[in-house]
């Protein structure tokens, strides 16, 4: 059974979560395969990532909770509130990786709290944003980008705002 399509303001807002997951991602150095807001049964759209070579961080799981999180701080970035039912998801997977770094829930809660408000800088900053803003937009023209025009869009985000 099909569902039905979503709101304009609904798929903006998927392709600003969508975005967001990319940008940081490619902030970190992960490479992305492809980005999409094509919802299936799942979810209402997937950034997909390389599993190939990259250039690590000093810490793995750190970089992928900050991926993680990204998509629902871009999300509440454009929208003015965080609507974390949206990102059941990805908070699940940001508990697990969290629970492998703390000793107990408090630890994990503060371990939360400080890497979104790590990635509530990074998407604070005028390249990132800009990147998300314009990754956001083809996907709502488009519905689905390759990595590579992912990558394009960050990349041209960034150096306008170099220093």
């Amino acid at each position: 059974m099909d569902s039905a399509p979503l709101p304009q303001t609904e798929l903006t807002a998927t392709a600003y979560h969508e975005a967001g997951h990319a940008v940081v991602a490619l902030f970190l150095g992960r490479p992305v395969h492809e980005v999409t807001i094509e919802p299936n049964s799942l979810r209402l759209g997937q950034c997909r990532l390389n599993k190939g070579n990259f250039k690590p961080s000093k810490d793995v799981l750190e970089g992928e909770i900050l991926i993680l999180l990204a998509g629902v701080a871009a999300e509440a970035r454009y929208r003015g509130d965080y609507r974390w039912e949206g990102a059941v998801s990805d908070l699940r997977q940001v508990r697990h990786f969290s629970s492998m770094r703390a000793t107990n829930i408090k630890q994990m809660e503060r371990l939360e709290q400080r890497l979104l408000n790590k990635v509530e800088h990074i998407l604070s900053q005028a390249g990132p944003w800009l990147a998300v803003e314009e990754i956001a937009r083809e996907l709502v023209s488009r519905t689905t980008i390759s990595g590579r025009s992912a990558r394009h869009h960050f990349d041209l985000a960034m150096e306008r705002f170099a220093e």
